[in-house]
């Protein structure tokens, strides 16, 4: 698994148009998948903050932590744009942050309450996945002029990729 910051070094332009779908409305929103006791998914909207160190989502005490806390794999994708069928999805790992200047640096910056049970987590990149339809969604017919679909994955390359992290 990479950082986020790792990762947009890697690949400036796919981590841009990325974070362009997920910031769209202006802070970050998006469905953030995690995995059930029983295995299956679950699917919760949540505000992903960007920052020079990385990518983090406040989570409050709810069933979403609770599996991120038992099993730290993730998938977040943003949310659908208004006028086309673009889609942006990161798979990863959800790293709990302990360090206090980091909770402290981004609860102050995001003026985070102190009166709710909230945890912060670092979202790790595994996979990276940007796909633009066009002004004309995934419907070509529709398109004028046609514009070619466009699609582009990225995989943390091995030396920076992480043994899942699962707890028992």
């Amino acid at each position: 698994m990479a950082s986020w910051s790792a990762f947009a070094a890697a690949e400036p332009t796919l981590a841009n148009g990325i974070r362009a779908l997920l910031e769209q409305y202006g802070p970050g929103m998006g469905y953030l998948a995690t995995v059930r006791p029983d295995g299956g998914p679950r699917l919760h909207p949540v505000s992903p903050v960007f920052t020079d160190d990385g990518l983090f989502c406040f989570i409050v005490d709810s069933p979403k932590r609770r599996d991120l806390e038992r099993d730290s794999r993730y998938a977040l994708h943003a949310y659908p744009p208004e006028d086309n069928d673009d889609e942006a999805c990161l798979t990863g790992l959800a790293v709990p942050v302990h360090d206090p200047l980091t909770v402290a640096r981004l609860a102050g910056a995001l003026h985070a309450s102190p009166d709710v049970d909230w945890r912060i987590f670092e979202l790790t990149v595994d996979t990276a996945m940007l796909r633009r339809h066009g002004p004309a969604g995934a419907l070509p017919l529709a398109a004028t002029p046609f514009l070619p679909a466009y699609a582009r994955t990225w995989r943390a390359p091995r030396g920076l990729r992480r043994p899942l992290a699962v707890a028992s």
